[in-house]
C-alpha cells in the first residue's frame, strides 16, 4: 500500500504599511459639525419671538429705493444737464411722481448717507404719490424706548427732509406704525404710542419750516400695517411714514439746483 503524497503550502504573508490617521480628522470634522448643527437648533428653539425677529432684520438686506424703476431724471444730475430749457422736456419723459421720488433718492444719498439705511422710497402709482418710510433698526431706534421722544438721528432725517419738503407744492400725511411687540413700558399701548410718535414727527417738520397747512393728517396705525407682512415682529415695522402728493401741476424737477444747499 502506497503513501500518500504530503504538499506543503507555503504562504507569504505581506504586511500591509500603516494606514495613518486621516479618516479621524475627517470623522472629527462631522462630529463637530453635527454638535454645531444641534447646538444651533437647540437655541432656535429657546429664543423668544423678539430675538428671532432681530436675528432675521439683522441679516436682511433691503434697498433704499423699492418699488420704483429707473428714471431718466438722475442720468441729467450725473451729467450736469439740467437748464431750464430742459424741464419741459424732462417733464414730458418722466412720470411726474416717479422723478420726484428719483430726487429724494438723490437727496438721502447726498445729506444722510450715514443713515439712509433707515429710510425706504416707495411709490403708489394708484394713489399717485411717494411714501418715503422711515424705520428703525436693530439697536439703531428713532425713538427713545416706549416714549414718543426723537432720537438724535431721527430729528436730524426729519430735518433734512422738512428744508426740501417746505418749498414743494405737496400735501403731506404723516403716519406712525409699530411692530406687534406689546408695548411694556409706560401706559402706552401700540395704539397711543404710534399716534404720539407720528405727533412728534409733524411737530418736528414743523419746526424745520414746513408750513402747517401743508400737513392734512397725522394718524396712529399701531401694528396693522408692518411694512413686512411676513415678520410682524421685525423691529423695522417700527417706522415713521411720509406720505407725499404732488399738487397737479407741480414742476418735476425745480428744485433741482438745491441739490448744491449746505445742511
Amino acid at each position: 500500500m502506497s503513501t500518500p503524497p504530503i504538499i506543503i503550502k507555503k504562504v507569504k504573508k505581506i504586511v500591509a504599511g500603516h494606514h495613518g490617521g486621516s479618516w479621524k480628522v475627517a470623522y472629527a470634522d462631522f462630529l463637530a459639525g453635527m454638535m454645531t448643527f444641534f447646538l444651533l437648533m437647540w437655541l432656535i428653539t429657546i429664543m423668544e419671538p423678539k430675538q428671532k425677529a432681530q436675528v432675521a432684520a439683522y441679516f436682511r438686506k433691503f434697498n433704499i429705493f423699492q418699488k420704483a424703476g429707473i428714471s431718466m431724471l438722475m442720468e441729467y444730475y450725473k451729467s450736469g444737464k439740467i437748464t431750464s430749457s430742459k424741464m419741459k422736456t424732462i417733464s414730458q419723459e418722466i412720470p411726474p411722481v416717479k422723478g420726484q421720488a428719483e430726487f429724494f433718492k438723490r437727496i438721502i444719498e447726498t445729506y444722510l448717507k450715514s443713515l439712509k439705511e433707515h429710510i425706504l422710497i416707495e411709490i403708489d402709482k394708484k394713489r399717485k404719490t411717494v411714501r418715503l418710510e422711515i424705520i428703525e433698526l436693530v439697536n439703531k431706534p428713532l425713538f427713545y424706548s416706549g416714549s414718543a421722544e426723537l432720537t438724535p438721528e431721527a430729528k436730524k432725517i426729519l430735518a433734512v427732509l422738512a428744508k426740501e419738503l417746505r418749498d414743494m407744492h405737496v400735501t403731506i400725511e404723516v403716519e406712525g406704525h409699530t411692530d406687534a411687540v406689546p408695548s411694556r413700558r409706560g401706559k402706552l399701548g401700540n395704539w397711543e404710542l404710534s399716534t404720539a410718535r407720528a405727533l412728534s414727527a409733524m411737530l418736528e417738520l414743523e419746526k424745520n419750516g414746513v408750513p402747517p397747512e401743508k400737513i392734512i393728517s397725522v394718524a396712529g396705525y399701531a401694528d396693522n400695517f408692518p411694512l413686512f407682512k411676513d415678520n410682524p415682529l421685525d423691529p423695522r415695522n417700527r417706522r415713521i411714514t411720509l406720505v407725499i402728493k404732488f399738487q397737479s401741476g407741480s414742476p418735476l424737477i425745480y428744485k433741482a439746483k438745491k441739490i448744491e444747499t449746505t445742511y
